[in-house]
């Protein structure tokens, strides 16, 4: 080997290894940038009561008091259950009302199959807030104001949802499909025992995805609640934030990171069949 084809190697391990190390430095910035506040609410959350907020990274006397402060400052647990209720629905119906949406979409053989698809594709185009007061003045006309039905039926399914499962069940082999009609198999038994195990991926994204939309949602819970008594964890948390008894920085990060954890478990818990997920649900136009 000559040594201009030992110096072309060396210089090409080079630029591999610049290349990785730009690619880590890149993660490890991301990392920073997504998780730096999350990190930060929760270091705060631990300081004692007359160390400053913002003296140092680390708390000099960790302790956990300020979460039973949050406790006594207004009904927590009150308004947990109240958003896990809203939550529980929206899963609920999510997968259910997406799972049956995306498996009806996905099957070929029926009339106004590609009309339905494309109205619930073009629904995507418009934000919440174009169509929020309409959807107030239904729920008003339903009676629904200042309830948690009111505040869980506009997410009672998403269009979103139906899509990523509607991907999923065109992914499932059509073999699977035609082995199980040879056998006898009826629709509503294929669907039960063909193609729900086969996209329990998809089911963990709208899962996730539903039980987070339901429990981080603040905008529509303060335009249809006004009695306190039904509020959702994210207006309590407004007026802890707001009180002016309680403007205290470690109270309302302890009150944040209450709210976060909820979501933090089920992420963990559903991780391995999510992963799996965004790849069997990948939306296909």
């Amino acid at each position: 080997m000559s040594a201009r084809t030992g110096h072309r190697r060396e210089r090409g391990v080079a630029r591999v290894r610049a290349g990785l190390a730009g690619r880590y430095l890149t993660l490890v910035l991301m990392l920073v940038v997504m998780l730096g506040p999350i990190v930060w609410q929760f270091l705060t959350s631990l300081r004692g009561r007359r160390e400053n907020v913002y003296q140092g990274v680390l708390p000099a006397r960790p302790t956990l008091d300020n979460y039973a402060r949050v406790a006594e400052s207004f009904p927590l647990l009150h308004y947990v259950g109240n958003t896990l209720t809203v939550a529980g629905l929206a899963v609920a119906s999510n997968l259910l009302c997406a799972a049956m949406g995306g498996y009806a979409l996905s099957r070929p053989g029926w009339k106004g199959r590609r009309v339905v698809f494309t109205v619930l594709v073009a629904t995507l185009m418009f934000p919440f807030e174009s169509v929020m007061i309409s959807m107030f003045l239904t729920v008003r006309e339903m009676g629904l104001v200042d309830t948690l039905i009111g505040v869980w039926l506009p997410g009672a399914v998403s269009v979103l949802n139906i899509m990523i499962m509607r991907a999923a069940f065109l992914a499932v082999p059509d073999e699977l499909e035609e082995a199980a009609v040879l056998d006898g198999a009826g629709e509503w038994t294929r669907f039960t025992r063909i193609f729900l195990p086969a996209v329990k991926g998809a089911l963990a994204v709208v899962c996730i995805t539903s039980f987070i939309g339901a429990w981080d949602d603040f905008l529509w819970p303060l335009i249809v609640l006004t009695d306190s008594e039904h509020y959702t964890l994210q207006l309590g948390l407004k007026t802890l934030a707001g009180a002016t008894t309680v403007n205290d920085q470690r109270l309302i990060a302890a009150g944040a990171m209450a709210a976060l954890l909820p979501m933090m478990l089920l992420f963990f818990a559903l991780q391995r069949y999510f992963f799996r997920g965004v790849g069997e649900g990948a939306v296909k136009l």
